[in-house]
């Protein structure tokens, strides 16, 4: 009788992760892609994040929001991603269709097939890369961290070991240098 239990209990456990993976891999393969330009790689995290899930669903503490819990497995490994990936220059970063909604690219000029949007984007582009290498490199990793990829300075906090306002205190500094340094082009460009 146990073994029949125990037999029913993994093969519902199976269902579930089968019912999961099916109804959330395609948003989730949307939301990596947004943030991943290379389709291998955005694909390679995904399979990453399900192989944790399958993982973690088998442990005897259940994974209470399966949904919550696979986005931010996600978020964590496309971080990884971006620090092992530093040096990727903005320059190379354009928007897909599903781009709309990030500030950067609502702050540059349109990237479509007028030349002169594309240089005025390519330009200020190139500009925005060299005031970031400029920064100091913890206030740089700051700014990035919250603004380009989208992590809360609780998040941050907790993986740097600092505290929330230190970190505050390097994006507010990193603001006020990027404002400073690209104040011409800005005023240039009527952004």
């Amino acid at each position: 009788m146990a073994t029949t239990n125990s037999s029913s209990t993994m093969s519902r456990a199976d269902r579930d992760i089968a019912d999961t993976v099916t109804r959330e891999q395609g948003r989730l393969r949307q939301f990596i892609r947004k943030r991943i330009g290379d389709v291998a790689e955005a694909e390679d995290i995904l399979q990453d994040v399900f192989y944790e899930f399958v993982q973690a669903y088998r442990l005897p503490s259940p994974i209470e929001q399966a949904t919550a819990w696979l986005y931010q497995v996600a978020r964590n490994r496309i971080v990884d991603r971006f620090r092992k990936k530093r040096e990727t220059p903005l320059a190379e970063l354009g928007p897909s269709e599903d781009d709309d909604d990030l500030w950067l690219n609502l702050a540059l000029p349109a990237d479509d097939n007028d030349p002169a949007a594309l240089y005025a984007r390519q330009v200020a582009l190139t500009e925005l890369q060299a005031a970031l290498d400029a920064l100091p490199a913890s206030q740089r990793e700051v700014f990035v961290a919250h603004e380009l990829e989208g992590r809360s300075f609780r998040e941050l906090a907790e993986d740097a070991g600092l505290p929330i306002n230190t970190l505050l205190s390097r994006k507010r500094y990193a603001v006020l240098s990027l404002r400073e340094r690209l104040q011409t082009l800005y005023e240039d460009m009527d952004l």
